[in-house]
Parts: structure tokens; sequence; C-alpha cells
């Protein structure tokens, strides 16, 4: 059994200074011995995080899915330009103003252009949402002893667990034949939802004492207005509510083969194995704070700008505010100013401008039209601070996530249930991916790393 943090603590080496236990000094030679001279990288042209040093990601696959821009090219020389979101060759701008114009919802649409290639007829779109709704009904013996019965204090942990253990209520779960993949990616695209609410009762019921609530699915619902029916004691939302959630789910469906995610799906899809512990291992990936976690990272960061800028108006305060951030000696000490840059996008993320649109109808309707200022104006001068500070390859923008848990806050959506709002989105491209790697017959994926450890003799044990 893995010891715990008391009894690392209390176990010391008897060589070891007093204050220093066996695990201080594992814990150094660990980290000793896992660092590479940072030098050796360029010797060799290691193209570190995959990315080179402008941030183009080298090419390790072709998809039919999603494509993301964020350059032109002036002859052969790649040059910034405005930011290109592409669902299956539709751009994310377009499919938004589609689905608007007819004041529908748009999350369960894009969820067929993406896994099917084409945009649906108002009769499959209906057979669509049909299914899902059918999907979206989880048995109640697993809904309490693997969600109620464990509750987790991270809820992205949690769907994990519930996603590794749907595989046993899987009667084929094994299979992977297009019509298998396609089976299982309907069942978690309707289930997220209810997953992440569930998990978010559990903890907050185990935790917290508070009230347990559960409100089962509603079949008429669309899966944002589902998530408020189950997330609220008394289930109300309004309209303009459940569009701006919709609106956040089609923007975070999809983003192309590379993302940490996207890419996880398919280099663990590429091993064979099951789905269920494929979108596991994807929602591990998600879960980190410099990936689908960054927009809690953002909301911390503005509420440390109330706490330390006097006056919000103030641009020459908030100029200097993020200056203080950028060489470390402000907020968490990273030097990162969260929510600010991407490594495709250079001059505008376009699920931004959207985002923002509809984020400004969301803060007049709350009253809270100062705080929608204050990320405007933050999004500008946080751009001019980072500019003026660091060597920039490519223009640096506002990215989805600076808005989005603007958004789910004033949707008093708690911030346990931000990253999971993305799983549920993503899960989406996830299925697409994953159905798209198996369809192909590629190989395992298995890049090269290059072993810079000297050659060294074995030393007998009397020796050392």
């Amino acid at each position: 059994m893995t010891p715990n943090a008391d009894s690392r603590a209390a176990t010391n080496e008897t060589d070891a200074p007093a204050s220093e236990t066996i695990f201080d000094r594992w814990s150094r030679l660990a980290e000793s011995s896992s660092i590479v001279d940072p030098a050796l990288y360029a010797e060799y042209d290691v193209k570190r995080g995959l990315r080179d040093a402008h941030g183009k990601g080298v090419l390790a696959g072709l998809t039919m899915i999603g494509d993301v821009v964020g350059t032109t090219l002036d002859g052969d020389t790649p040059v910034p330009a405005p930011g290109q979101l592409l669902y299956r060759g539709i751009e994310i701008s377009n499919l938004v103003d589609g689905f608007t114009a007819d004041d529908r919802l748009g999350f369960e649409e894009t969820a067929y252009l993406i896994l099917f290639g084409s945009l649906p007829d108002a009769a499959e779109l209906a057979q669509f949402t049909e299914r899902l709704a059918e999907h979206r009904v989880i048995p109640q013996h697993f809904v309490h002893d693997a969600v109620l019965r464990m509750p987790s204090r991270d809820i992205m942990n949690a769907m994990a667990r519930s996603v590794l253990g749907m595989y046993v209520l899987d009667g084929n779960p094994d299979e992977t034949s297009v019509r298998n993949l396609l089976w299982q990616s309907l069942q978690l695209i309707a289930c997220f939802p209810v997953l992440a609410v569930y998990s978010y009762q559990a903890y907050m019921h185990h935790f917290h004492q508070r009230s347990l609530v559960i409100h089962s699915p509603k079949a008429e619902l669309s899966a944002a207005e589902n998530f408020l029916h189950m997330l609220r004691p008394d289930s109300n939302y309004t309209d303009l509510e459940a569009k701006l959630l919709d609106m956040t789910l089609v923007l975070q469906a999809e983003h192309g083969g590379g993302n940490n995610s996207t890419f996880t799906t398919h280099v663990v899809s590429s091993s064979g194995t099951d789905t269920y512990s494929a979108i596991a291992a994807s929602l591990g990936s998600l879960k980190g704070p410099r990936h689908g976690g960054a927009n809690i990272k953002v909301a911390a960061m503005f509420e440390d700008i109330k706490a330390n800028v006097k006056d919000w108006t103030n641009e020459t305060e908030l100029h200097d505010y993020f200056v203080k951030v950028l060489s470390k000696q402000a907020f968490d000490g990273s030097g990162l100013v969260y929510g600010m840059g991407h490594p495709v996008y250079s001059i505008s993320d376009p699920r931004t401008s959207i985002l923002r649109h509809y984020a400004e109808s969301l803060a007049k309707e709350k009253g809270l039209e100062e705080e929608f200022e204050l990320h405007v104006k933050v999004e500008r001068i946080a751009a001019e601070a980072i500019s003026e500070s660091r060597r920039v390859y490519k223009g640096v923008s506002a990215n989805v996530d600076f808005y989005s848990g603007f958004v789910y806050t004033m949707l008093d959506i708690p911030q346990e249930l931000f990253t999971p709002l993305f799983a549920i989105a993503r899960i989406v491209g996830w299925s697409a991916h994953r159905i798209e790697q198996l369809a192909n017959a590629g190989k395992i994926m298995r890049p090269a790393y290059k072993s810079v450890a000297p050659r060294r003799e074995y030393t007998p044990l009397t020796e050392r």
C-alpha cells in the first residue's frame, strides 16, 4: 500500500539530516536525475512541446474534422492573421449565425456535424436529439454506486472514474468497429452533463454538508438546458442563460487534432484500447491548468485584480498590475497572464469574439456591466503589457478561456464545474477523432526520444 503524506513525513533515513525524511532525499534524487541540459534540446533540434520556436506545431497527422488557423502565407512566409476555427470546413461564425438566425440552440446540431461530416436536415436533427435523450438515462444503481457513494474533491477525476465504470455497463466494450464506436460516443456525449452535475452534487453533499438534490434529466431538453435544470435546486433558468451556455458548448466542441486532450485521444486510441479508457485519459489531460483548467485561473486572476487594483477604471493602474504579474511579483507568481495568448491563434481567437458579444448581453441582464467592461479593458491592456515586456513571435490576443469563466460565473455555475463543462463540449471532438483514428487503421503512435544519459557499468551492491 502507498504510504500517506503523514507516514512519508515521519519516515527518516538514519544517515540523512534530522529534518530530512527519506522521501525528501528520494525527491531530490529523482529530480536531479531527471534534469536534461537545456542546451541539448537545441543541439538535437528537439521541438519541445512538439512546437517550434514560433509556436507552430509539428505535423503529426491529418484530419477531416476540424481546422484551427492563425496565420496566412505571404509568399512562403507565414504571417499572423485573424483566427479561424472550422468544423468540417464550416467557419464557426457561419455555423453560429446559422442556428441563432432561427433562434435555436446549436450544440446538438454541432455534434451531428462534427460526428457525421454534414449538417443535418430537420428530420435527422430530430432523430439525433431523440437518440441522445435515450442515451442520457443512466441506471439508478450506477448513479448510486459509482457516483454518489464515491464522491471526489475533483469533479474531473470523478467523471473519469465514472467513464471507466461505464465499461461494465457496456455489453460489447472492446469492439472497435465504427458502428460500436458511434454507439459508445452517443452514450458518452449524452451522459457527460449528467455525470458532471451528479458528481458535483455528491461532492457538495459529502464534503460541504449541502442537501443532496438530484434531478433526473428531461428528454425534451437540450444538453445545456438539462445541465442548468439538474444543477439548480429549483431547475429554473432564463432563455438567455440557456442560449449562452449552449454557445460555450458549441465554441469548445472541437479544436483540431493537435490540442493536448484530443491528441491524447489519438495516441491512446492508436493502441487499440477501449473507448472508455481512451476518453478517461483525455479527461485527465483536459483537467490540467495549462489546458481546460485555464478558465479557473482566469477567474482567480480577476478576483486578484479586484483585491489589488484600487481603481478598475484606471488603465495605468491595470497596466502596472500586469507588469508585476509578468515579472512574477503579483498574482500566483507564475509570470503568466491567464486567458491571453494561444499556440495557434495570433491576432484573434474567433471563439473569443463570439463569446464576448453574448457575454455582454448576459452582463446587461444580470446588472454586471462594470464587470464586463473590466474584462474588455484587461483584454487590451494585458496584451499591450505582454508585447512590451516579452519577445512575441506572433500577436497576443485573448483566448476563449478569458470570457468563458466570466460567463460561467454570471450563470452561477461553481468553479468546480468550469472544466467539466469544457469536457461536456469537447467529448464531441474526442469521439469524432477516435472514430477517425481507428477508421484509418493508423499505426500505434510512438515518437522518438533520444537518450542523453552517459553510459556506465553496473556497480556491485557491496562497492556502492
